[in-house]
């Protein structure tokens, strides 16, 4: 079984939430592979050779595309949209993997709320091409249905790499060092949005004497929200934005509690990745992270910045619920590994191809 796990625009994303779902699908499958399953990966649909190759194979007859029995794409921009045709063309099974909704896209870029109610009528069109819509959990899925996408949907967890910050605690004192923090610090890993609870993160850090650092990339071109730019430009006291970090697993080792006040996840696989951690979190309580985690067991849930400030001052002056906290999150962080996602990933295409 050969399969097309394809992400457009995959230079470009390569810093972003999809770029790293896609990177955990492919390895998910190398590692279904290496325990037995007869599935082979492709990530580009050109085959052998690249798209000069691929012309030359068309010119003289031959098959253009990479001959697949599935095919996986990630994204939903024009190379996405001819490759779902191609698949109808061919009779090819064809999933699409959920990363965007219009609900998450709000609070993203300057213009985006504006564009939000169109993109839910393209994604309603876009989605409904397929035989089998993924989505990383339940929440989404119903969201999907709510549009409607008229295909069926299917929750898939989107995993966690436990590899990738394995080694976190290495980089501790270097990165705090680098970035002035002391004592128990705050802190956030990912893309500076509105929608990833920008506000909110700076006026809890407001409220307390604590350090906070968000470790991700801060847009400064004509897509940036003013909000953005306005808390980058002049953030708290005691607020860190480092922009881009080379080394992942140094936001992880140099923070103590991860703070994610976001508004609206399909998952959050960086939760995912600080639960692998063992860092306690506190979170905003929304449905997404209900579905997947435990108020008091693994995570600290909160609604108001009230909250969240006690929260994460309870968390600061007691070690022992951060360490109670933070093995619970280990636990949570293993039952979603990526030999899972590689068997549910390959029953889904088998059952597709099955069903031809």
């Amino acid at each position: 079984m050969r399969v097309l796990d394809y992400l457009e625009l995959d230079a470009q994303l390569d810093r972003a939430g999809i770029g790293t779902a896609h990177d955990q699908q492919v390895e998910a499958l190398d590692r279904a592979r290496a325990a037995g399953s007869d599935v082979d990966v492709v990530t580009s649909p050109w085959g052998d050779g690249g798209p000069r190759a691929a012309v030359r194979r068309g010119l003289a007859g031959r098959g253009v595309l990479a001959d697949v029995d599935v095919i996986h794409l990630n994204l939903i921009g024009p190379a996405s949209v001819a490759l779902a045709r191609y698949a109808r063309l061919t009779d090819t099974p064809l999933v699409l993997h959920c990363h965007v909704t219009s609900e998450d896209f709000r609070e993203s870029f300057r213009g985006s709320n504006a564009v939000a109610p169109a993109l839910r009528r393209y994604l309603r069109w876009f989605y409904s091409q397929a035989d089998l819509v993924l989505t990383p959990s339940e929440y989404t899925k119903r969201r999907l249905l709510e549009y409607p996408v008229d295909a069926p949907i299917r929750a898939i967890s989107n995993g966690i790499d436990h590899g990738s910050v394995a080694d976190h605690e290495a980089y501790r004192e270097q990165y705090r060092e680098r970035f002035d923090l002391d004592g128990v610090v705050m802190f956030a890993v990912g893309s500076v949005f509105e929608r990833k609870g920008l506000t909110d993160f700076c006026e809890v850090a407001a409220m307390t004497e604590h350090d906070f650092a968000w470790f991700g990339t801060v847009d400064s071109g004509p897509q940036a929200s003013p909000t953005v730019t306005r808390w980058t430009s002049d953030p708290p006291e005691n607020v860190t934005f480092t922009g881009w970090v080379d080394d992942k697993p140094g936001a992880f080792g140099a923070g103590d509690v991860f703070f994610f006040p976001t508004k609206e996840e399909n998952q959050g696989i960086v939760v995912l990745e600080a639960m692998a951690c063992g860092k306690p979190c506190v979170l905003r309580d929304i449905p997404v992270f209900r579905e997947y985690f435990e108020d008091g067991h693994d995570c600290l849930l909160c609604e108001t910045r009230e909250e969240f400030a006690d929260a994460l001052n309870r968390v600061a002056d007691d070690p022992d619920l951060r360490e109670r906290l933070g093995e619970n999150a280990r636990e949570t962080a293993a039952d979603h590994s990526l030999e899972r996602v590689g068997e549910e990933l390959v029953d889904t295409y088998e059952q597709l191809i099955e069903a031809r």
